[in-house]
């Protein structure tokens, strides 16, 4: 009733009204009425328990559009595929020819495939879905006062939502803060250009949604700038949800006629587009055309497969005469069954589903299941610095001010947002002139209070905490007795800075009687590499512009300094800007990030030009009061540099070392100076540590700028001695770039991003990785996997886990075809026993074969899915996506192994007939028991044996496919025990073949089930020849590991001279070439 309430109350829902119908629409009250309307505060938000409390009354702030899971969906995709209709097949047939018993059974593998196979994939989905869920978008609110992130399904009308550049707006605001703020709006509204939005102005009531630029509408994305707003509208209050269904339509099946341009088409079009439609139709039936790539190529397997049994089937009517006898139709149908991998379809979803699992634990949200199969291909990665090698949590390390000193920060404590920690350095000397890496050089560095620092110096410390604090949006102050810090990780460190010396931004401009009120804020952008603000002197009046960012774009937009430290400013010099780049290289080479200061009092003429008045600066609603950056952005005074240190990741170094050594190489794409870039890539391992070994020209391709490396042309990139693994300065496009250049040199790479200008990359990469926590909800969406901690090592983590994938569908996969192969040649080559009456008597039944395929290894070969990584998985290069799972190494061990199985069944089957039986194949016996038959059903019992116990222990082998079962562990000292310890780490496995081991016996010695549905009796002696031939399975695995391990070392030897790959040393082998 709740539901169709809330249906019926969206359907009479008013254009810019809310959830709960206000006096107006939203858009013609002021923020302060809808604010008071709604019972919203805004300046501390909800309370939490309000929060709660209207989820509970609205509802969440969903669309609705979203299916789930679907089970009566699953049950059908369960039934139509090419595996189960093959055994539905074999079950008319049976039935057709009056074989009861085998149809019979054939219609319970069928059910129980289909239940077994229904319950999978419905926990399966169910983790599907749930793992959407963590990556769906979020939203920042204001609730208590605090600002924290909520999933965008938990926003309630009446929250102070904060969106900045990158975000998706959670649902529809009516601003009452927007600085530079435009929303792209080309979902709702059609409007291609990004829209500006402002604060004060109101509306009409009718006005439509495309016009009314005081409010920000769900799913539109924040083009520019940052916002605050009150949520009046969630779900399908909001304009968005008035068209979701349309939105949300799914695409349709039926392809379209071509037409000519007058409209017209003839029948042959109409034919060709039924046929088409037909065939597509065809391949999502059969699978070969939906799912990811290897799902795909695995239903390709399996109509291949089933032509195979198509063939193998007519082989034996052909070596029976065709005559269409129920014996030969029933041995038909027996060899056609062993070529159907069953069960391989539903292992492979299980196996996904688990992995996908798996990498939530390991911090990595699977949004693509694509990207599963790819991040074992990977072999290049190209990450960004700043809060994924780093930590993202910085510190201002040193500070240069001309004509004064260098600061340089010694801290003592664990502790960085706390101004009142660590000790402030002073010497007169230029960072150029001072060795920071030799400990005496530093004597002459004195230790000063913050107090008398200010007190020795002029103005010239002054004005440059004055830019250093209030270009800065971050948010630094102290609550009972603890500092906390809120924004940017680069302005908290640098507002930090500023409160050693008591030059707070909110001491200065947080106040409404405060010294300097904000009049425009111009917002970094990556083109121009800069931010500044234009503040109004309260006391006397006065504009001035405050700049901060790349020192060459600050530098390069600065027309004089203060060589004194007086207000007395002498013209920039080409001499001056060779010596501020000599002190950025100098905190550079100490892996320092730094930024350059500037500032300018604003003249009156610029005033003009900037059309900012009284009015403007008080009611300023767009946040750049009609000013134009480059007006603002010219003739500055260069007040100095700040270097703030970004700490390594503790698990970067090892991460980077790990890659490394799985033939995976790092690429470092940072916006940073090109030394502060090569200093961190050293620390970790990016850049050799000898450089000095490295030739000029590699060295200098190894570390290059972004302006450098887009300005060679794609021919002069494709001869480069190696791709950058560095690039400094680094903008969008460049990563674009990047990726096209890896593309033609046949590498597979994965991207990180995080901004809005990232999404290009992101989709071009062929693995997509965007930051979870610091990352755009544009990004996000166009990523494939995202990082729940922005973290290096989870990416590495990620190729692991794609890596083990990868390995155990091969594993399983291998252990399904290999049976399959044994099962064909058992019955193949048993066409030559013949009967009295010229007819041949199948060595397995056709039960047999469903059994073992369903029931003995269907729970083994999930097992194998869940198998851990192999000790060395990320110690080989990485693996190619165009042999994907199917490698020359796969397809021999397949053929080995299966006929060396079918080879030890009819040995068996032999022995047990001709070598201690009569040599009499009886009559009839394909169809019932008797006493001329007794020693063929014995020999089929021993061979079911045998083939089952292979099944078994093949799948204990194919943990891993090179090292011994006795010893998969070689660094384990349990010589002899250490198997045990294996078999038992995966319980999965372990039970599964403990329970295939059990079921055997029942369906050997239980009177009736064994002679008229297995078509086999009770043995006794004859498990000797079983325990034999298991003994015969093991030496003939573990002698062809034995010659794959000799070939493989022959083989590594060969390419990497005496030292094997796996053993060269880590530098020799990445940077040796």
């Amino acid at each position: 009733m709740a539901n169709k309430d809330k249906e019926k109350a969206s359907d009479a829902h008013v254009s810019g009204q809310a959830n709960r119908p206000m006096s107006r629409p939203a858009h013609a009250l002021t923020h302060e009425q809808v604010a008071q309307e709604l019972g919203a505060d805004i300046l501390t938000g909800l309370s939490k328990e309000e929060a709660t409390r209207r989820l509970e009354e609205y509802g969440r702030n969903d669309l609705g559009e979203a299916d789930g899971v679907q089970p009566f969906k699953i049950i059908i995709a369960q039934i139509a595929n090419a595996m189960t209709l093959v055994l539905i097949l074999a079950m008319a047939v049976s039935f057709g020819i009056r074989s009861w018993i085998e149809g019979g059974v054939v219609a319970f593998v069928i059910l129980l495939n289909v239940v077994v196979g229904f319950f999978q994939e419905y926990s399966a989905e169910k983790t599907m879905d749930s793992l959407r869920s963590l990556s769906s978008p979020t939203a920042s609110v204001v609730r208590n006062g605090e600002s924290i992130v909520v999933p965008s399904g938990e926003i309630v009308p009446g929250d102070l939502v904060e969106v900045k550049m990158g975000d998706t707006l959670p649902a529809d605001i009516r601003l009452i803060e927007a600085k530079n703020f435009e929303t792209d709006e080309a979902l709702l509204t059609g409007e291609s250009l990004p829209v500006r939005k402002t604060v004060n102005n109101t509306f009409d009531d009718v006005t439509g949604p495309g016009d009314r630029l005081n409010v920000s509408y769900s799913s539109s994305t924040v083009t520019k700038g940052r916002a605050k707003g009150i949520v009046f509208a969630t779900g399908t209050f909001t304009e968005i949800g008035a068209i979701a269904a349309a939105l949300h339509k799914k695409d349709s099946r039926v392809r379209p006629v071509k037409r000519k341009p007058d409209g017209h088409a003839g029948p042959h079009r109409y034919l060709e587009a039924y046929t088409l439609t037909l065939g597509d139709a065809i391949g999502r039936f059969l699978g070969v055309n939906v799912g990811t790539p290897l799902q795909r190529k695995l239903s390709k397997l399996a109509m291949l497969l089933f032509g195979i049994a198509v063939i193998c089937a007519i082989v034996v009517l052909g070596a029976n005469r065709f005559r269409a006898t129920q014996e030969v139709i029933i041995y038909a149908v027996a060899t056609g069954l062993s070529m159907i991998p069953a069960s391989l379809v539903v292992v492979l979803t299980i196996t996904m589903a688990a992995g996908t699992k798996r990498m939530v634990q390991r911090n990595v949200i699977v949004r693509n299941l694509k990207s599963l199969e790819a991040l074992g291909a990977v072999t290049d990665i190209c990450s960004d610095k700043t809060g994924t090698l780093t930590q993202g949590k910085m510190v201002a390390r040193g500070a240069w001010v001309p004509g004064l000193g260098t600061y340089t920060v010694e801290l003592s404590s664990s502790a960085p947002f706390d101004p009142t920690k660590g000790d402030v350095r002073f010497d007169k000397r230029q960072p150029k002139a001072i060795d920071f890496k030799n400990q005496s050089d530093t004597e002459t560095e004195k230790t000063v209070p913050a107090a008398q620092a200010l007190e020795e110096s002029n103005t010239g410390l002054q004005d440059f905490l004055a830019v250093a604090s209030l270009a800065n949006l971050a948010t630094v102050y102290e609550k009972d007795g603890t500092w906390h810090a809120r924004g940017d990780p680069t302005e908290i460190a640098m507002q930090v800075f500023s409160s050693r010396f008591n030059w707070n931004r909110l001491a200065l401009a947080g106040k409404d009687d405060a010294e300097w009120s904000e009049v425009a804020e111009f917002p970094f952008d990556s083109d121009v590499k800069r931010m500044s603000v234009i503040m109004k002197h309260n006391s006397t009046g006065h504009r001035y512009a405050f700049t901060k960012g790349a020192v060459e774009r600050v530098l390069g937009v600065c027309a004089e300094y203060c060589s004194e430290d007086t207000q007395q400013t002498v013209p920039v010099t080409n001499e001056f800007r060779q010596e501020v780049l000599r002190n950025m290289e100098a905190f550079a080479g100490l892996g320092l990030r730094v930024l350059a200061l500037a500032s300018r009092k604003i003249s009156e003429a610029d005033m003009e030009d900037l059309e900012i008045d009284e009015k403007c600066a008080q009611d300023d609603e767009d946040g750049e009061g009609g000013a134009h950056r480059d007006i603002v952005e010219r003739d500055l005074t260069f007040r100095g540099l700040i270097g703030l240190y970004d700490p390594p990741r503790p698990e970067s170094a090892p991460a980077v070392r790990e890659c490394h050594e799985a033939g995976i190489s790092v690429h470092m794409l940072t916006g940073d100076h090109p030394e502060t870039a090569k200093a961190i890539a050293i620390e970790v391992g990016i850049l050799p540590k000898k450089m000095e070994r490295v030739s000029r020209t590699v060295a200098d391709a190894m570390v290059m700028t972004a302006s450098a490396f887009d300005a060679l042309t794609d021919g002069q990139v494709d001869q480069l001695p190696v791709l950058p693994l560095v690039i400094a300065r680094c903008a969008p496009s460049t990563k674009v770039r990047m990726i096209e250049a890896l593309h033609r040199r046949g590498k597979f790479c994965a991207m990180t991003g995080d901004g809005v200008n990232d999404s290009p990359s992101l989709r071009r990469a062929d693995v997509g990785i965007a930051m979870g926590q610091s990352g755009s909800d544009v990004a996000k969406d166009a990523a494939d996997i995202v990082l729940t901690d922005d973290n290096f090592a989870s990416i590495v983590a990620a190729i692991e886990e794609g890596r083990r994938i990868f390995d155990n569908i091969q594993k399983f996969v291998l252990h399904v075809l290999a049976e399959n192969i044994a099962q064909a040649g058992t019955l193949l080559i048993g066409l030559a026993f013949k009967d009295r009456n010229a007819l041949s008597v199948f060595p397995l039944s056709p039960v047999e074969i469903v059994w073992i395929i369903m029931i003995t290894s269907g729970l083994p070969d999930m097992g194998l899915g869940y198998e851990r990584a192999v000790p060395d998985i990320m110690r080989r290069p990485p693996q190619s996506l165009k042999t994907g799972i199917f490698t020359l190494e796969f397809l021999v061990d397949m053929l080995v192994y299966g006929l060396w199985i079918a080879a030890l069944c009819l040995a068996s089957f032999v022995l047990r007939v001709y070598a201690f039986g009569n040599g009499s194949l009886g009559e009839n016996c394909n169809d019932y028991y008797s006493e001329g038959c007794d020693t063929v059903f014995r020999a089929r019992a021993t061979t079911f044996a045998c083939l089952t116990w292979f099944a078994l222990f093949l799948a204990w082998e194919l943990v891993d496919t090179r090292r011994s079962f006795f010893r998969m562990q070689p660094d384990s000292k349990k010589y002899f025990t250490q198997w045990m310890a294996d078999v038992w780490r995966n319980k999965f496995l372990f039970w599964a073949v403990v329970l295939g081991f059990v079921t055997l016996f029942p369906t050997i010695y239980i009177p009736v089930i064994n002679t008229a549905v297995f078509k086999h009796t009770g043995i006794s002696w004859e498990w000797g020849i079983v325990f034999i031939a298991a003994g015969l399975f093991f030496a003939g695995v573990e002698g062809w590991k034995w010659a794959k391990r000799v070939y493989f070392r022959r083989q590594t030897a060969k390419t990497a001279g005496r030292t094997g790959w796996a053993n060269m040393d880590i530098e020799e082998r990445v940077f040796g070439d």
